[in-house]
Order: C-alpha cells, then sequence, then structure tokens
C-alpha cells in the first residue's frame, strides 16, 4: 500500500515583491518521519481553492503553527496593531478547511496557530496577550537565536480523564514546550479539553462526536518528534488514523 497524504496548511509570506506560500520544516519532517506519511502543502489561496476537490484526494490535515494570529474580527473582537502580524489569505483558507475536513470525518491534527483556527471555525474565541492577564503565566518562547533554546520544555499539563490525549500518552503529567502569545477562550463548538497548564490555559482540546480523529495541541510536538516520547505518540497516533482513513476512503 502507498503511503498516506496529509495536507499541510501553508503561511502566506511577503518575500522580494512576492507572495510566498511556506511551511516550516519541522511540519514537514514530522508527517513525513513521524506519521509515515507524506505531507503536501495547501496554498492557502481562499476561496479560489476547491477544498473538497483537494480533502478528496488525501488521508489527514495538518494545521501547523506561525507567527501570525487569527485575525479578531473572526471571532468578535478588535485587531490591534501590538495584537498582529495577520494573515488574511491563510484564515480564509484554514478556517473552511478544518470545518470541511471535520465534516468528512478526515483526520485532523491541529498545533498552536491550527489549535486557534479550530476553535475559532468552530465559533470559539481566543484570549489574546495572555502574558497580561492576571494569573497567567508567560508562555511565549524564550529570546534567542538559538531554536532549541526556543523550542526548550518549559512547563507541566495535567491531562484531563477519559479523552483522546490519555487514550494516547496515558493519564500522567508530562512537560511541553511553550511559544505562544494567544490562547482559547470560550469553547467553539462540541471542543473538548484534553490538556491545561497549572495556570489553566488550554493546551489540548477534541471535538466531541466527531465522525473522525480530532487532537490539536497549543505545545509544538513537531519540533521534537525524533527524541521526546510524548512528540513521537502523538505524531505515530495521528499516522494510524490517516493510514486507517486512507484504507476505509479506498476500499481495502
Amino acid at each position: 500500500m502507498t503511503k498516506p497524504l496529509v495536507l499541510v496548511t501553508a503561511d502566506v509570506k511577503a518575500i522580494d515583491g512576492f507572495n510566498w506560500h511556506a511551511v516550516i520544516s519541522t511540519y514537514l519532517q514530522a508527517v513525513l518521519k513521524g506519521s509515515d506519511a507524506i505531507p503536501m502543502i495547501l496554498p492557502s489561496l481562499g476561496p479560489d481553492l476547491d477544498l473538497d476537490a483537494a480533502l478528496d484526494q488525501v488521508d489527514g490535515v495538518l494545521a501547523t503553527g506561525a507567527r501570525s494570529n487569527v485575525n479578531p474580527q473572526l471571532y468578535g473582537d478588535v485587531p490591534t496593531e501590538e495584537n498582529g502580524p495577520y494573515d488574511p489569505d491563510r484564515d480564509a483558507t484554514t478556517l473552511p478547511l478544518l470545518k470541511r475536513a471535520l465534516e468528512r470525518g478526515i483526520p485532523i491534527f491541529a498545533i498552536c496557530r491550527g489549535m486557534q483556527e479550530l476553535n475559532v471555525a468552530l465559533g470559539g474565541t481566543l484570549h489574546t496577550e495572555i502574558q497580561a492577564m492576571t494569573g497567567r503565566q508567560d508562555h511565549r518562547a524564550p529570546q534567542s537565536d538559538h531554536q532549541d533554546e526556543r523550542f526548550r520544555i518549559a512547563h507541566p499539563v495535567e491531562i484531563a480523564p477519559g479523552g483522546c490525549l490519555e487514550q494516547v500518552l496515558g493519564a500522567e503529567p508530562f512537560e511541553v514546550n511553550s511559544l505562544h502569545r494567544q490562547a482559547v477562550g470560550a469553547l467553539g463548538n462540541g471542543l473538548v479539553i484534553e490538556a491545561q497548564a497549572e495556570d489553566g490555559t488550554i493546551e489540548a482540546v477534541s471535538v466531541k462526536d466527531s465522525p473522525g480523529y480530532v487532537l490539536a495541541t497549543q505545545w509544538h510536538p513537531e519540533y521534537w518528534v525524533t527524541t521526546d516520547g510524548p512528540s513521537k505518540k502523538l505524531f505515530s497516533a495521528f499516522g494510524d488514523a490517516v493510514r486507517d482513513y486512507r484504507q476505509k476512503r479506498l476500499g481495502l
């Protein structure tokens, strides 16, 4: 059997007077090595894309993290210069993509911005600049030119009992990295909390009664997928889900 295909969401970057559709290589390597699947970058072309035609050809969706934030107008708030940058072309692509993949039962793994996109796509809200909120820790990345330091393991999370994440990782608390300014606020329709940080920040969610596999993390398991046990298990579980979906899709 050929390997499954996974759509990977892309940022739009202005470089040398052109718009580039780009994905950090660690996400692509994590799909390739951690899930044993072939990553396929989906350009952020918004309504010009036939999303169903794209989803007809694939077995999973990885919604990536990014430096940009979901535009607050999409959940009833006001955009600010401090909260930016924004990526409207990505918003116009990834939010409807996640909704359609969810409806079709296509496996979804959403990371950082991807988790926030999933929440907004389902009618939820986001907290912006959570480091300024009373009682919250500073979840931003350390200031460093070295990515290993920026993505270092930073704080523990508690796993909700009986959920999807517990099935993948077990019930014991474990530690994750932390590189975000925003966090899930009001939960979107059907979202269930799978893990939280000590300060109450929502760190993982799933979708109740979803027709397919859906898991989202606020942290970045893609970075340590070859060396960190929980990161390996998360991408392995996603790989199992996309292989199962592929067999059903092809009638194997």
